[in-house]
């Protein structure tokens, strides 16, 4: 017999090919083709997600307190994010998450990268930054939560060493180009300052006012030490504002700079409470995006919890309380879901009123 007749010749193979077209056409939609069908799959994978809410954390204990509480199955890597936290998650519901890394560097740059990756749809997104910081015991207590409405730079400023500064001065630090500490700069570098939008603000602690916050009793018994009657009492949420700076500065002279220098840089209408590293350089990358037409900056809300205070109790060295346990490392990772959750689930739940705007606070 012709091997070529026993293993299937030209003829054979022609008539088993035009069998399998048959079986595809038929199995295909009607009226589509299998070219039509392969572009419509491509475009779904590269149509940008959606999302509500995207809640920026700075490192891995911020964000754990949301994953513990709620389930984020779907992951999305970005190019440019941190090495540490290349993963932005979602929920089913549209809530995503991403960690920056820790300072003014990876916040930002971490930050851009998500924001122009094409791979998210943010026209319509709100921003929540949450995370934990130092607090004022003249403000605030361990385990507080702050919502922001001025973002201070801390850092963008000269600095003569105390053992050098004119007579007088507080402090060696003031506003590049401005002659005094109580001088206003000129604002040059147009990041020394945010105002975030007052209606979600409002929103926000109007929705979180009444949240009973995480507490233990070691952070009870920490801040009994201190004489200040906001430091003394239990962990609320207040309205006050944040200062960032790379530098992890702490005690008592460098908190007053901190409040000087957020009352000259607002005229007068901040009130520092919070110390941080991050919150600028993340607002300014945000704000780039809304230049660019990617979002909109109106829609960035701040939350700021106190892990620590940022300086010592009377009797107790700068260098002590820098290095105390104090309890409320817990207690403010904690409250980060227990008071950002509310308003983020409020966005979601009511999605219709949220999504053409901020809603009027009752």
């Amino acid at each position: 017999m012709d091997n070529r007749r026993k293993n299937g010749g030209p003829i054979f193979w022609l008539v088993v090919l035009l069998g399998v077209f048959q079986l595809v056409g038929c199995a295909s939609s009607p009226g589509q083709s299998s070219t039509d069908r392969l572009a419509h799959s491509r475009d779904l994978q590269s149509r940008p997600r959606a999302v509500k809410v995207l809640i920026i954390t700075m490192f891995g204990p911020e964000a754990d307190s949301w994953t513990k509480a709620l389930a984020f199955p779907e992951e999305i890597a970005v190019p440019g994010l941190s090495p540490d936290y290349p993963l932005v998650k979602c929920t089913p519901s549209d809530i995503c998450l991403m960690t920056t890394g820790m300072g003014h560097t990876n916040a930002a740059a971490s930050t851009m990268a998500l924001v122009f990756s094409n791979k998210f749809d943010f026209s319509q997104t709100y921003f929540l930054i949450a995370g934990i910081a130092g607090v004022d015991p003249n403000v605030g207590t361990i385990g507080s939560a702050a919502w922001a409405r001025y973002l201070i730079d801390y850092g963008l400023a000269h600095e003569i060493d105390s053992r050098e500064m004119p007579v007088g001065w507080k402090a060696g630090y003031f506003g590049i180009h401005a002659a005094t500490p109580d001088s206003k700069p000129n604002l040059a570098y147009k990041t020394e300052v945010f105002q975030l939008d007052d209606s979600l603000l409002q929103m926000a602690l109007t929705i979180t006012k009444n949240v009973k916050l995480d507490d233990n009793d070691e952070a009870r018994a920490y801040r009994a030490l201190y004489s200040e009657s906001a430091a003394r009492g239990n962990p609320t949420v207040i309205q006050c504002d944040t200062a960032a700076g790379d530098t992890y500065w702490h005690g008592r002279q460098l908190g007053e700079w901190a409040t000087q220098w957020t009352t000259v840089l607002t005229d007068g209408k901040g009130r520092y409470c919070t110390t941080q590293q991050e919150d600028n350089a993340t607002f300014e990358a945000l704000k780039r995006g809304d230049a660019a037409g990617l979002l909109d900056r109106r829609r960035v809300a701040v939350l700021r919890t106190g892990a620590n205070f940022d300086r010592p109790h009377g009797g107790q060295s700068t260098y002590d309380s820098l290095k105390s346990k104090s309890g409320g490392f817990s207690a403010a990772t904690n409250n980060l879901f227990i008071v950002g959750y509310p308003l983020v689930s409020d966005i979601v739940s009511n999605w219709p009123q949220w999504r053409v705007g901020v809603p009027k606070a009752p």
